[in-house]
């Protein structure tokens, strides 16, 4: 009973009593809406149903609790009672209807902002890693580059995008770049300190079998260290999508940072909503899939 009578379902039946009232704005169809709300519904009691980890159960409840409460309040503001202004603040059936219609250029944008995204980042781990683990695994590198990864490792890589777009050939190569730089320098100094960190008790077994400096650093030294890089990956990944966004509003002619900004700049903000709303929906699916990654590879910690 109480699996029933909880706050995300008090919530869910509020949504839809909401539209029981009558709506202040012309031509909305509300059907959107309920939509959303039957969908997120079915999603939560699928996962009820399913999952039997309890805490994982009501952290997805308590998600959805609050997804529908923005949408009450949202509906409440916008669609019953028009307060909120209508230019700034469409309701959520309108954007819901423009999402739609609007997902195949998305969708476009997407795929031109992946081949930016995936491009530097994956540049930067294939650098990042075996440059840190050499300089950790030698105290004389470490002692020199550690200092100077204090003084480059804080600059904002942002400040790099006017020089990067002045002297590369392409905005492409330029974006790539400023990606590339994001996504260095936290898997390059997290990387680093776990090398220098690891435990000294590992490194003595492994010299006493006599293992090969190869080995030592590809099958001792990386193992141990992988805790601090895939932190170091993580924090470089948020800072690469940053980055992108960032770019792709500067100077691009595709992508979705460029979505954004290109109708912010005519006030269409229903789109620029819509650009915000699916730019968030594919940095949670890339970090979901990201988190699954890092609880396999360090599945041993278990």
């Amino acid at each position: 009973m109480r699996r029933i009578l909880n706050l995300t379902n008090v919530l869910f039946l509020a949504t839809l009593i909401l539209e029981l009232f009558p709506s202040k704005r012309d031509g909305i169809n509300a059907w959107y809406y309920i939509g959303l709300v039957l969908l997120l519904e079915i999603f939560y009691i699928l996962n009820v149903i399913l999952k039997k980890d309890e805490e994982k159960t009501q952290t997805i409840g308590d998600v959805t609790a609050i997804v529908y409460g923005v949408l009450i309040i949202w509906e409440i503001f916008t669609t019953k009672t028009d307060l909120a202004d209508k230019l700034l603040f469409p309701s959520p059936s309108s954007i819901l209807s423009l999402l739609i219609s609007e997902l195949p250029e998305l969708l476009k944008g997407t795929v031109s902002s992946f081949q930016l995204l995936l491009t530097g980042y994956i540049l930067a781990l294939a650098l990042a890693i075996p440059l840190a683990l050499v300089i950790g695994w030698r105290k004389r590198l470490y002692k020199a580059i550690n200092p100077l990864t204090k003084v480059f490792g804080p600059i904002p890589p942002i400040v790099y995008i006017p020089y990067a777009i002045a002297i590369l050939p392409t905005f492409k190569a330029a974006s790539i770049f400023i990606i590339f730089i994001g996504a260095f320098w936290p898997v390059f100094i997290n990387t680093l300190n776990g090398v220098f960190n690891v435990d000294r008790r590992i490194i003595d077994s492994a010299k006493a079998l006599s293992v090969s400096e190869g080995s030592m650093l590809f099958q001792v030294i990386l193992p141990a260290t992988l805790p601090s890089i895939i932190s170091g990956a993580t924090i470089g990944l948020v800072m690469s999508f940053i980055l992108l966004t960032a770019a792709e509003m500067i100077g691009a002619t595709s992508g979705l940072g460029w979505y954004v900004k290109y109708f912010s700049d005519f006030a269409d903000y229903p789109r620029v909503i819509v650009g915000i709303i699916f730019i968030g929906v594919v940095v949670t699916g890339v970090t979901f899939l990201f988190d699954k990654i890092e609880r396999y590879l360090l599945r041993w910690r278990k």
